[in-house]
């Protein structure tokens, strides 16, 4: 499967426009502090990028950043001018052409973000085999990958991974591609389906699954939005299953609970963060406005305050009650199911 997915990302793809479903696409709106990081990125890095959207949490100056399939180092060069020259940003991809052209471009984005070093660098890996890059324990504050996990042979070796190479405290903040069904072994052979990101994608209750038992307890989704495949010929092959495109964030805490407990505990957004003053999202059932008084569960108390989140809130409460579970909290499959917004499921998470 490595041989094919080189293949079909290092000859078959030559840009976005080739390929076949919208599969691999994140939401393409993108604020404008974004959009003017991108137009900084050298044009043959942004030509060979297969995909739309990008990546890129909340408050990361200064933080080391991993990108799990960097491809041609799109997400690389724009993240490394949020963290700035005292930060720094890896790529791992397995992709020689793509390397090539993330490689080629390290001095011109260097000299054009006027940094006195750089702060990027690339190796070829498997996102699987992270262990085999000499990468320490404990030493990135964000992880990153934009549709590319659902392309790896062994998924749970990529979240143990991620949670080994993470600080305590730190995040995986990913997007990718679900179904809802497990998807037949029949069709995860067909290189074009594995390539288009549809039959390598996981099914989201296996997901959540793996991703607890590597100790990442209460996932939590940002955003989603279904998948319209468009083609009529991938359409007949694998049409019957539902797919949908959905960030998430994932923390490395160990106090983190399986469930959401209310400890009557409550938070206030200080309005601190760069570029949102006034709402943080921290995910699609946390809006949180300045000034505001906001109830929160334990879990969501330790998301913004054992983490790079922490001076930016004022914490009102502590662990000394618990008053069981939190309001709300709870789910079935946590997709919108169409794009009317009916939801499947309610809760705070």
């Amino acid at each position: 499967m490595h041989e094919q997915v080189q293949e079909y990302y290092g000859e078959v793809l030559q840009g976005s426009d080739d390929l076949q479903t919208n599969a691999c696409c994140t939401d393409d709106s993108m604020p404008r502090f974004v959009k003017n990081a991108l137009a900084k990125v050298h044009d043959e890095v942004m030509a060979r990028y297969y995909g739309c959207g990008l990546v890129a949490p909340e408050q990361l100056k200064g933080c080391a950043i991993l990108d799990l399939g960097s491809g041609s180092g799109r997400d690389c060069y724009v993240l490394s001018q949020f963290v700035g020259e005292s930060g720094r940003v890896v790529g791992v991809d397995m992709t020689d052409a793509q390397l090539e052209v993330a490689n080629r471009h390290l001095a011109y984005h260097q000299d054009t973000f006027g940094y006195s070093e750089g702060n990027v660098e690339f190796h070829k890996g498997y996102i699987e085999k992270l262990d085999e890059l000499d990468l320490p324990d404990n030493s990135f504050d964000v992880i990153v990958s934009n549709c590319v996990i659902n392309l790896s042979p062994d998924k749970e070796a990529v979240f143990r991974e991620a949670y080994r190479l993470l600080k305590p405290g730190g995040e995986l903040y990913f997007s990718d591609v679900y179904a809802d069904r497990r998807v037949p072994e029949s069709l995860k052979s067909d290189p074009e389906l594995y390539g288009e990101c549809l039959s390598g994608a996981l099914y989201w209750n296996d997901f959540l699954r793996l991703a607890k038992k590597a100790g990442f307890a209460d996932p939590r989704l940002v955003e989603d939005r279904p998948i319209t495949i468009d083609n009529e010929r991938i359409e007949q092959k694998i049409g019957h299953i539902g797919f949908y495109s959905a960030t998430y964030r994932l923390f490395k805490i160990a106090e983190l609970e399986d469930a959401c407990e209310d400890y009557g505990q409550v938070v206030v957004y200080k309005g601190t963060i760069e570029h949102i003053p006034e709402v943080f999202e921290l995910d699609a059932h946390h809006s949180i406005q300045k000034g505001k008084v906001f109830p929160v569960c334990g879990n969501t108390w330790r998301m913004l305050h054992d983490t790079r989140f922490q001076e930016h809130f004022d914490y009102i409460g502590n662990w000394d009650n618990h008053y069981g579970i939190f309001d709300g909290c709870g789910t079935l499959m946590p997709f919108e199911t169409d794009t009317q917004g009916e939801s499947s499921g309610g809760g705070c998470c």
